[in-house]
């Protein structure tokens, strides 16, 4: 459990998310942009300098014989969900930011882009079960409750178990939700969360978002033994980095491999994020790649 108070930037993440969708991505598409959906088309017009290439629709300009682009009118009233693991897996950081700390400014920063484009958006809040859960509204009052559970230290116990969330989301949620932001490190997701992950794909757009410490991945070559604590168990295991770290890198890239696949199998789309680096670019372009295919799933090499 956090004892101290977490380290968040709000305001900052916020504004530099903001201004980066700004520079990188075409004006009035950004629900083309995250949902690949939720555009009702409404014809072709003729393509001009203004407008954005990758609405060109390059088989009606070959039949017209001159570029033309497909036109959108955006459905209105979208409500968005984010699922955010606060467990205690998400209470650990070797840089600048806990995980849990980065995945809250994340999900801030999102959640106020979603405000200020005119939609709704709740969020649940789990470990082994729902923590807190709250219904997609609108406005600042929404953003500031979300803001302030997610700069609650207290709320950050318990193991992580996104199974259990899982078995009755499919029916608690709203059938018109656009899209699930789930934002977690992953490190327990196995085989055993496939059948759920299916379902709730079948029926909602998802995006997850895999946040991890470098740690998570491979361990300081350092002189001296390490003590290392099971959060949920206590169990304590004194190792050698030197010799561990094979094993472990190994076991983590296994791991890390088999969450991308099971997301890949549902068609789930995924971006995979490092505290040591600022989310704010890598998530801007994430969304720019999904102008011209409405789906991507990228996998870091």
């Amino acid at each position: 459990m956090v004892e101290q108070k977490l380290n968040l930037d709000v305001a900052g993440a916020v504004s530099e998310l903001e201004t980066l969708l700004k520079r990188v991505l075409p004006k009035n598409i950004l629900y083309q942009i995250v949902l690949g959906k939720g555009l009702e088309f409404d014809g072709y017009s003729d393509y001009t300098q203004l407008d954005d290439a990758s609405l060109i629709d390059w088989k009606a300009s070959v039949r017209g014989k001159k570029l033309l682009i497909r036109k959108y009118i955006e459905e209105r009233d979208l409500k968005f969900v984010f699922l955010i693991d606060v467990s205690d897996n998400m209470v650990f950081g070797s840089t600048e930011k806990l995980k849990c700390e980065y995945a809250a400014e994340l999900a801030a920063a999102l959640s106020h882009l979603i405000l200020i484009n005119g939609d709704r958006f709740g969020f649940i809040l789990y470990n082994d079960s729902i923590v807190i859960r709250r219904a997609p509204e609108l406005g600042n009052k929404q953003f500031e409750i979300f803001v302030s559970e997610l700069s609650n230290p207290l709320i950050y116990n318990g193991g992580s178990n996104l199974n259990n969330v899982l078995d009755t989301l499919p029916n608690d949620l709203d059938r018109n939700t656009a899209m699930i932001f789930i934002i977690s490190d992953f490190v327990k997701l196995d085989e055993t969360y496939q059948k759920n992950l299916e379902i709730l794909a079948s029926l909602f757009e998802i995006v997850a978002v895999i946040v991890r410490d470098p740690l998570d991945n491979h361990l300081p070559i350092i002189d001296k033994e390490l003590v290392i604590e099971n959060p949920e168990t206590k169990e304590k295991l004194l190792i050698n980095p030197k010799i561990a770290a094979k094993i472990y890198e190994e076991n983590a890239f296994k791991q890390l491999s088999l969450v991308k696949k099971i997301f890949q199998n549902n068609n789930v789309d995924f971006l995979e994020l490092s505290t040591e680096k600022s989310f704010a670019e890598e998530f801007a372009v994430f969304l720019k790649e999904r102008v011209s295919g409405g789906r991507v799933v990228r996998i870091k090499k």
